[in-house]
């Protein structure tokens, strides 16, 4: 660790010239990120996208599929755990692999066994114990990202935040490619000719396939070496450590912010509301304008993603070179506008090629967004404070969003497709205000750690 600020990165300019930059992306602690991303990211569509198709082809009303989608909820109360993962050690665990990959190796252990869970109950025959395992891999799966971001936070400088941000997403969206497309492609190979659209096997091997695949994170995590952390000394009581573990993560970054901490608060709750509130009508809308299982799995899947990845990229060095306030600015601007083109895309009808258009507009401008809007929060936090500071500024990222998208369906029901897009697209608008404020924020150094 070469520095222990917590600051916006904003006005750091590498003397470098372009193609020294890109060697950032060689570096051992960059490339980690590529497998760690994947791990993170393949929990995600198993427990929401592919969950919900899983269930509608098993007769599962959709009243029903909206409720257990709520276990992505999960992820937006991560801070309130967060504490823990960060200063409570493991027995045995901790010991051996340190304190960082202890909580990741425990997390995995747990995704591994709720998908085993999800794959071995038929939603047809108990769906409760499906939802259970649904809850347990989004539980497990959250602690996994408290750890992670807190690996990634402290294993370089924030100069290079930008840049393992962007091979993070990398590993991220090629696991969603994975738990997306691929688990489609499983479960179907796995069908039994004649035996009915929904046949409970197919989805069986799919998802263990699901669960073997998170060994890529394992893999990882022991072959990979703990971060360098600030010494903590030891509590005299359990107040003290109850002080020091919740309150004091929250109380630094009050602290070194005060009232400004309303306004950087307040980015980080909208920033990515157009996207989610938006995400979750996508697949209906597709269904509704006739697009074919293989298209949307070609196109939003695959080729989706790829978009995704080059924007993650393009955001890491653009964040490097020009800044993270600059991108971040232009990543609110993209988001917002890349919505309209979904309301396009409604007037149509079955337009593949238009799909492809938008479809690489909006993951072009989502890849930018995330890259910027990561190395945004990395700057923010306190390497003292990592995992629990970072929690809680990606759980309020969550949050307002997730409970706004839960009205989207009734918005589409009573004003169109059309309307909705532009709705979600006016939503960014005050993302805008809050960059531009945002940027005028001095940056705040953290209080020296022992050594």
């Amino acid at each position: 660790m070469s520095d222990n600020t917590p600051t916006q990165a904003r006005n750091e300019r590498p003397a470098a010239g372009w193609l020294e930059s890109l060697k950032v992306y060689r570096e051992p602690a960059t490339l980690r990120m590529l497998s760690l991303g994947f791990s993170a990211g393949l929990p995600l569509l198993l427990v929401l996208g592919t969950l919900s198709f899983r269930l509608r082809e098993a007769g599962i009303d959709l009243a029903t599929i909206g409720y257990l989608s709520w276990v992505g909820l999960a992820y937006a109360f991560k801070w309130a755990w967060a504490p823990l993962v960060d200063r409570l050690p493991l027995p045995l665990l901790t010991r051996a692999l340190g304190r960082r990959r202890s909580w990741l190796l425990l997390a995995q252990a747990a995704v591994i066994a709720g998908l085993v869970g999800m794959a071995w109950f038929d939603p047809k025959v108990d769906r409760s114990a499906v939802a259970w395992c649904a809850l347990l891999v989004a539980f497990a799966s959250a602690t996994q990202d408290i750890a992670l971001d807190a690996f990634r936070i402290e294993s370089a400088d924030v100069n290079r935040q930008g840049a393992l941000a962007a091979t993070y997403q990398t590993g991220y969206r090629l696991a969603m490619i994975w738990a997306g497309a691929g688990v489609f492609w499983i479960a179907a190979r796995a069908e039994l000719p004649g035996a009915g659209t929904y046949q409970h096997d197919a989805w069986r091997a799919a998802y263990l396939a699901m669960a073997a695949s998170m060994l890529v994170g394992v893999v990882t995590v022991l072959l990979s070496r703990e971060p360098v952390q600030a010494v903590l000394p030891p509590a005299r009581d359990a107040a003290q450590w109850l002080r020091e573990t919740v309150v004091e993560p929250f109380a630094d970054f009050l602290r070194r912010y005060r009232t400004q901490a309303v306004l950087i608060l307040a980015l980080i709750a909208i920033y990515r509301i157009s996207d989610v509130v938006m995400g979750i009508m996508a697949n209906p809308f597709y269904s509704d304008m006739g697009y074919t299982k293989d298209e949307v799995a070609a196109i939003t899947k695959v080729f989706g993603v790829v978009m995704t990845l080059a924007g993650t990229f393009i955001g890491g060095i653009l964040s490097l070179r020009l800044g993270v306030m600059r991108v971040l600015m232009l990543g609110a601007v993209l988001s917002a506008a890349s919505n309209l083109l979904f309301a396009w895309l409604g007037t149509r009808g079955h337009d593949v090629t238009a799909l492809v258009f938008v479809i690489s507009a909006d993951n072009l401008s989502s890849g930018i967004a995330s890259a910027g809007f990561i190395a945004y929060l990395s700057g923010l936090t306190n390497v003292s404070y990592s995992a629990t500071q970072y929690a809680l500024f990606s759980s309020m990222m969550l949050l307002l969003p997730k409970w706004l998208a839960g009205f989207s369906g009734r918005f589409v029901e009573a004003f169109g497709y059309g309307n909705f897009f532009t709705a979600t697209a006016c939503l960014g608008v005050p993302v805008l205000l809050l960059v531009w404020l945002a940027g005028r924020v001095q940056p705040v150094r953290a209080a020296p750690q022992p050594a």
